[in-house]
């Protein structure tokens, strides 16, 4: 099993293109999952700013808006960079991922450097609401659970293959805190550490807000679908953002709390707010991200089968 470290693996081609690789068990189905695949154009980004653009010591990714145009697969993957806007305080690039000629991903990432921003701080007001329940991470490392939080079981291992990479913790089997809202806390398998390159796979990777319904009789009565029925979907991302607060320590962290909040499911959509913290509380980052709620076979059909006849078919 090819670690996350192997998965962000870069390879310079020039100085505007990369070589990246993506592997079937970090798939959803037949196709990439999309948290994945924002961490690997983080990675590429930040080994542009690392060697090409090395001069504007702009290590840090701050900002990302990607937009998922065509299905990825798993396989080699070129990323093609641009360099939008050079600046003293932040630099911006435009990364478009492609697989055998197709235009797939499209993504522009704003950098800067963290560790020397300087300005204006101001409290607020905010906080999670509810606040999650006390979690003891040792106890829940070695036993699988502390009696309050226990280790989340995907009911769909075989097609959500990429979640079995990650020790996901949550309260209730669905994940779920109310209607519309889920929590985890999260480690990777390999024991590897989560690094800021990793919040592209923290912001797509929680137990499934749909599934989370499994314990909803009335809304899934309302909805007119079974239990069977809900964890027959993919959820396929068209556009994700990624607001970066904070640097994480060097060397990572290991565990991560995620929270997950839909304020609206309908019409085969769906909206995600994403809130990243760390074991301190404190916000990493945030993300928000646009899904579309489609039947599980639409992943692995070929492309064209859905009813494209277009070589260049979309990825729905």
């Amino acid at each position: 099993m090819a670690s996350f470290a192997q998965i962000l693996k870069v390879t310079a081609i020039d100085s505007h293109s990369y070589r990246v690789n993506f592997t079937d068990e970090w798939c959803i189905g037949s196709v990439p999952n999309g948290g994945v695949v924002t961490s690997v154009l983080q990675s590429v980004a930040r080994e542009h700013f690392l060697t090409t653009l090395k001069s504007q010591n702009q290590p840090d990714c701050i900002s990302l808006h990607a937009d998922f145009v065509q299905r990825t697969s798993a396989g080699p993957a070129v990323v093609q960079v641009e360099d939008l806007k050079l600046g003293r305080q932040t630099s911006t690039v435009r990364l478009t991922l492609v697989q055998e000629g197709r235009k797939e991903v499209l993504v522009v990432l704003t950098h800067a450097n963290i560790a020397l921003e300087s300005g204006l701080s101001l409290p607020t007001a905010w906080r999670l609401d509810p606040p999650p329940p006390p979690a003891d991470l040792v106890k829940m490392a070695a036993h699988g659970t502390d009696g309050t939080w226990t280790e989340w079981k995907s009911p769909r291992p075989d097609f959500r293959k990429a979640s079995l990479n990650a020790n996901m913790y949550t309260v209730r089997q669905s994940g779920r805190v109310d209607r519309g809202v889920v929590e985890q806390w999260i480690k990777l398998k390999s024991g590897e550490n989560f690094t800021n390159t990793s919040l592209g796979f923290l912001s797509d990777m929680f137990p499934l807000m749909v599934e989370s319904y499994s314990e909803d009789e009335d809304a899934m009565a309302s909805a007119s679908v079974s239990q069977r029925q809900l964890y027959r979907h993919w959820y396929p991302t068209l556009a994700l953002n990624l607001d970066v607060k904070k640097l994480l320590p060097e060397g990572g962290a290991k565990w991560m709390f995620v929270r997950v909040q839909s304020k609206m499911i309908a019409n085969g959509r769906k909206d995600l707010e994403v809130i990243i913290m760390d074991q301190e509380n404190e916000i990493v980052a945030l993300s928000h991200h646009v899904a579309m709620i489609l039947d599980a076979s639409r992943n692995i059909a070929k492309r064209g089968e859905s009813g494209s006849s277009e070589s260049n078919s979309s990825k729905l």
